[in-house]
Parts: structure tokens; sequence; C-alpha cells
């Protein structure tokens, strides 16, 4: 491939994963591309009293597949499995991460259900492009629809009905997924919850929905909004009412989040911040009352391989509750994430590329960080990737 190709390529890759598929059926209007790639990443804690380092490897494959139903109608499908090879066999995890199948109606728009991203997400995503970490401040996997998630009832549509090039928007359905955090019973004969033996309900989710709106405007410059509220389930409510629990109350979780991005003449600049009530999961999977998210991204392409990034990350929780012990914090607002990652990709070509990443871990060791057990040290990770 053209060294000067690569600057047009990579970006693609990045925001996609199945960008590089390999397609393996397509006759009679049914198409079907199969895509994954293998991942050799190490890590190393380097800094404060827990320097230690650890394995992090990986492999994930997946399909995308439709079929052309008549001249506007057209059915399609995704799935994405991911390996854990950080582990001896037998002890290895494995997940799936995606699993949908829809229509999709010309220029109507689209409609699928199962396992999918949040529709908020499109917002988020504008600035989850950091080489290691990145997307962690209010997005989670199985928290609402902030991440992937389940039973997920999606609508997009593209340039709105056809009518505006650029402009694109989803609205998005998800039902009830109440699951606890132990195995077993949490609520007696009388109705009454045992707190004592219940979990917080930290993936679960009652009824709710999400909303996103995206535009393109044109010269690589594009803006993105989205909000969410869903229900939360019992156990997440009553989860607040005890001393022995740090999470918050109220009965709905929301979020709401605003991105602006450049992505032109080889520079990839992003910005985005969000707030969310009732819906951030903190490190001991407690839910804060308020969270207020910041992050910036900026990446350069260079012709021969090099991409370059730096970011910037912070979530600020606001109105925390009390967590326990002699020296425990004792309410009030603390940072959840705060850091600045320098890292680069170099790619040899669309199917092969090396990064690596350090993480300058801007958190303080103080009451909170050490009651919710947040890691406050500085990490490092090297990787080498095989995607097709």
């Amino acid at each position: 491939m053209k060294r000067n190709i690569l600057a047009v390529v990579i970006p693609a890759l990045l925001v996609a994963g199945a960008a590089n598929a390999a397609e393996i059926y397509n006759k009679n209007g049914n198409k079907l591309d199969f895509y994954g790639k293998a991942v050799g990443e190490h890590g190393w804690t380097t800094s404060g009293d827990n320097t230690g380092n650890g394995d992090s490897t990986y492999a994930r494959i997946g399909f995308k597949g439709e079929t052309q139903i008549n001249d506007q109608l057209t059915g399609y499908g995704q799935w994405e499995y991911n390996m854990n090879a950080s582990n001896p066999e037998g002890g290895q995890g494995t997940a799936t991460r995606l699993a949908f199948a829809g229509m999709k109606f010309g220029d109507a728009g689209s409609l699928d259900y199962g396992r999918n991203y949040g529709a908020i997400y499109d917002v988020a995503a504008y600035t989850d492009m950091l080489v290691s970490w990145g997307g962690d401040t209010w997005v989670a996997t199985d928290n609402f629809m902030n991440g992937r998630s389940n039973g997920l009832l999606t609508y997009r549509n593209s340039n709105f009905f056809g009518l505006v090039d650029g402009l694109a928007f989803a609205l998005q359905y998800q039902g009830k997924n109440e699951r606890s955090n132990v195995v077993g019973a949490f609520v007696d004969d009388n109705g009454v919850i045992d707190l004592g033996r219940a979990g917080n309900g930290a993936k679960a989710n009652g009824d709710g929905y999400s909303t996103a709106v995206t535009y393109d405007i044109g010269e690589g410059f594009g803006i993105a909004a989205g909000y969410e509220s869903a229900n939360r389930t019992f156990e997440q409510r009553a989860a607040a009412t005890s001393a022995d629990w740090a999470s918050a109350g109220g009965d709905r979780a929301e979020a709401w989040s605003t991105a602006a991005k450049y992505d032109a003449n080889n520079i990839y600049a992003a910005i985005m911040y969000a707030e969310t009530l009732n819906m951030t999961r903190e490190a001991d999977s407690n839910f804060a009352n308020k969270t207020q998210n910041f992050e910036a991204v900026a990446q350069y392409q260079f012709d021969f391989g090099l991409r370059p990034s730096i970011a910037y990350v912070q979530s600020k929780g606001k109105e925390l509750k009390a967590r326990g012990g002699v020296d425990g914090f004792t309410g009030g607002d603390a940072d959840l994430q705060k850091y600045v990652e320098v890292g680069t990709w170099y790619y040899f070509n669309k199917n092969m590329n090396v990064y690596a990443a350090y993480k300058f871990n801007l958190l303080d060791d103080n009451s909170y960080s050490e009651a919710a057990g947040l890691a406050t040290d500085d990490q490092a990770t090297v990787g080498i990737v095989y995607q097709f």
C-alpha cells in the first residue's frame, strides 16, 4: 500500500473495527463480511507502591451481513465476540459484545433489536479514540445505554430522510434488565429488601430511552448531542437507603452530552462534555449522585504510518455519599477519573500495527480514592495488532 493512502485508511480503522473486514460472500443481494483482530498487549503500573505488570492479550472476531429484500428494504445483522487470552486455559473469559438484527427502509431509516451500542454513545465516540485508555468517564458497558448493552430497540436515520447531507439521528428504547450483584434471593417474604445480602444492581437497568443527533457540517467539522433517561431498579434505589451502601438515590438515571470534532488534513481533534445523574458507576460499583465529565483528544496522522496522540480525561463526582471506616470519605465532591494519556500507533499497513501509551494519573491519594479503591498510580502499555 502506498504510504499516503495510510492517511485515509488508518482513521477509518480507528473508528470502525470492521472497516477492514474480509468479504467472504457477495451474491444475489446477499453479502457477508468477516472481521477480527489478535492483540498481544502488556501493561505496567509504573509509580507508587503498587508497581507491577500484567498481560492483557485478547482476540476478537465478528461478522456483518445484509440481504437485499427489494429495492427499498434491506435486512442486516452483526455479531461480535471477544476472547481473553491473559489467563490459563480454562480460566479465560469470553463475551458477546454485539448481537443484533434489523431492517433498513431506504431513506426512512433502519430499525434493529439486540445487544448493541447505546444511541448516546454516538456522542461519546467522538473522544473514545485514545490509544489504550479513554471512554471511561461516564461511558461503561452494561451501564444503562451509555455503552454496549442488552435489549436495545434502535431506530437510526442518516441524512435526515435523504434531505440534509450529514445530519443523522437515533432514537432508542431499552427494556428492563433487573440483575443483582449476588446469586440468590435478596427480598424477604414480606417484600423487604435484605441490604446485607443484596448487591446494588451495578449492571441492571429499568426501562428507558436514549437519543442522539450528529451533524457533519463539512470541511472536517462535526457536532453531536445526546440525552438519555431510564428508570432505576428497585435494588438500585433501595441500596441508597442503607448506611452500608454509598450509592445514589433517585428514581431515574439521566445523562446528557455534547461533543465537537475536526477530522481533516491528517488531524483528528475532539472535545466532549457530559453530565450524569444517578447513573455513573464508581470504582466500588456504587452509583454517583452526579458527575461532570470532560474529555479531549488530539492526533496527527503522518504519511509514513505514525499516529501520535495526546488526551485529557476527567470525571468529577458531585455530592458523593460517605464511605465507612475510621478515616473514611465523609461525603462531598471528588475526582473519579483524572489523567493525561500520551501515546502513538505505528501502522506498517492496514493489517498490522504496534502501539504504546503512558497514562499520567492525576488522581490524588485521599480519603475518597482509598475508600472507593481508585488506582492513583501511573500506567503504561504496549501492544501489537493484526487485524483483518
